[in-house]
């Protein structure tokens, strides 16, 4: 039975996933992980009920070859590599060059690499992984999926940002993220409630990374975040929207350095810039401080009004969703989120809210609320097998 290989790459982490190929369908057998912060480097899989967990000797650097030879060693010790047809990545930013998933060669390498200058922190580590299995896994074909290309769908107004004409044709526009994610979310919706798939949705991708998406029957019409990661509201240690007025000043008057501005707001800002404790909305909850509670305050705010905004460009509100790590698994977060909605007809229930259950709303509720978990690595196995076939070829 032929499989494939799937790369997730974060800007600190690494998730991997194995899939078989049933009937030309891509079902998942395993996944795992490997975070670069962590201390020794270690890659943890789930085999069903079994549990891998292997420490590497490795360290990340310039060429990840070294520790992917030692996670291809150590998936070759529990899984059959040589039935492994091709290698899925996802990569964030694909620019106005892509529009869907492409096979990786010289030219489309290239084409990546130019963007990284959209994209400093994430596409990087993109490329390092997939020349690393260009060197490790040489004869297997290589394909990239890209969170901007499911946003391509956005109207050419909704993406410009009122600067001259120039700059707006030299590329400074609205991109927007985590494409794949509400790729999956769009067909699962399909899947458990039709009626308001085909409707007005929002979906709210909360993770230490967070946007939000409005779909009209599926299809992106706008997204919080535009030509960074920065855009949109408040993460966990990034800023969300901020008045350009504030760079300004504290470039001028702070006498801040370029790098030290990027740390300061990729890094230092967010949930963990507003509470001055932790970047993790878990340990907010958890906290008495009066500053924790005002980072999620501030936070729920923010969601709410992106939700209240991109219901006008959507023309009304059908569903909203909620999804990834936050998104999924903090009934607080979402319930802060929907008492701010209650005038659009979102109206909570609290005991299935409390539960995660996949439909959150009251039977009374003219705005439907759903926790469905996303899959992004399920995404990049689809177009994989899309874009190449069952046979990899």
């Amino acid at each position: 039975m032929k499989t494939l290989l799937t790369f997730n790459a974060g800007s600190s982490t690494v998730k991997i996933g194995l899939f078989a190929l049933r009937s030309g369908a891509p079902i998942r057998i395993a996944r795992g992980v490997t975070d670069f912060h962590h201390d020794p480097l270690t890659l943890r899989m789930n085999e069903g009920e079994q549990r891998i967990e292997a420490a590497l000797d490795a360290r990340p650097d310039a060429d990840l070859s070294g520790i992917l030879s030692e996670t291809v060693a150590v998936l070759g010790r529990h899984f059959d590599l040589g039935e492994v047809a091709a290698v899925g990545h996802r990569v964030v930013h694909g620019g106005d060059r892509f529009a869907g998933p492409a096979r990786l060669d010289g030219e489309s390498i290239a084409a990546i690499e130019a963007l990284t200058v959209l994209a400093p922190l994430h596409q990087p580590q993109s490329l390092r992984l997939i020349r690393a299995i260009g060197n490790v896994l040489p004869d297997l074909p290589q394909v990239a999926s890209f969170d901007t290309a499911f946003h391509r769908t956005n109207d050419a107004l909704v993406r410009r940002f009122a600067i001259p004409r120039a700059l707006h044709d030299r590329g400074i526009k609205r991109y927007g993220f985590h494409g794949l994610s509400y790729k999956y979310i769009a067909g699962e919706l399909a899947r458990l409630a039709p009626e308001k798939a085909g409707g007005r949705v929002v979906v709210a991708h909360l993770g230490s990374g967070a946007s939000l998406c409005g779909l009209d029957k599926g299809i992106s019409r706008d997204t919080s975040m535009g030509f960074s990661t920065l855009d949109g509201i408040p993460m966990a240690t990034r800023c969300g929207a901020l008045d350009p007025g504030v760079v300004l000043h504290l470039l001028e008057q702070e006498g801040l350095a370029l790098r030290e501005m990027e740390d300061l707001l990729y890094h230092k800002s967010g949930l963990l810039g507003v509470s001055g404790i932790s970047a993790d909305s878990r340990d907010l909850l958890e906290s008495a401080a009066p500053e924790a509670k005002e980072a999620i305050d501030l936070f729920t705010l923010r969601i709410a009004g992106e939700v209240a905004r991109l219901a006008t460009t959507l023309g009304g509100l059908d569903a909203i969703v909620f999804t990834a790590g936050v998104g999924e698994n903090q009934p607080a977060v979402r319930a802060g989120v929907c008492d701010r909605l209650d005038w659009l007809g979102l109206d909570l229930d609290p005991v299935a809210n409390a539960a995660n259950a996949t439909l959150i709303s009251t039977a009374e509720s003219r705005t439907a609320g759903f926790v469905i978990p996303t899959d992004e690595e399920q995404v990049i196995a689809k177009e994989t097998v899309s874009l190449l076939g069952s046979a990899g070829k």
